[in-house]
Parts: C-alpha cells; sequence; structure tokens
C-alpha cells in the first residue's frame, strides 16, 4: 500500500482522516504522516488501515506498468446478470 493509494480510497469513500483513523484504530497523524511520506510506518498499524479501507469496499491494484492505485468494489445493486 502506498500513500497515494491512501488518499486515493479515502477521496473514493469520501473519508476524512478522523473517519479513516476511527475506521482503523490509530491516530489521525498516523494515516497523515503516512500520506504525506513524512513517516514509512508502523506495519502493524498501516495493516489496520489497509483492512479498514478494504471492509469499506477499496480494491488496492498494483503497479501493473502504470502507477498503484485503488477502485471500489461493486455494490450489490450495482450488479447486472449477464
Amino acid at each position: 500500500m502506498k500513500p497515494a493509494q491512501v488518499r486515493m480510497a479515502r477521496a473514493a469513500l469520501n473519508w476524512s482522516l478522523a473517519e479513516l483513523a476511527q475506521a482503523a484504530g490509530v491516530h489521525r497523524n498516523t494515516i497523515s504522516n503516512f500520506e504525506t511520506g513524512r513517516f514509512a510506518g508502523d506495519p502493524e498499524k498501516l495493516a489496520a488501515v489497509q483492512h479498514a479501507l478494504e471492509a469499506a469496499g477499496v480494491i488496492f491494484i498494483e503497479q501493473n506498468g502504470e502507477g498503484p492505485g485503488v477502485r471500489l468494489r461493486k455494490a450489490e445493486g450495482d450488479r447486472h446478470p449477464s
């Protein structure tokens, strides 16, 4: 998980730093410092952040020739029968 992915995920969910911090059970400054590159992050705390975002529907996309990114899982109502 890259700092830009956390910023993108929060934007996709329309979550503030405080909302993500509460969902992940970490301090708001932990997320802010990670997103801005001031702190590489404690692996345990970053795992909690990633888990909270994934539980909210975020899918992390690894770098595949382009930069890493995120997208949201389809909501049940958004799935169309084939």
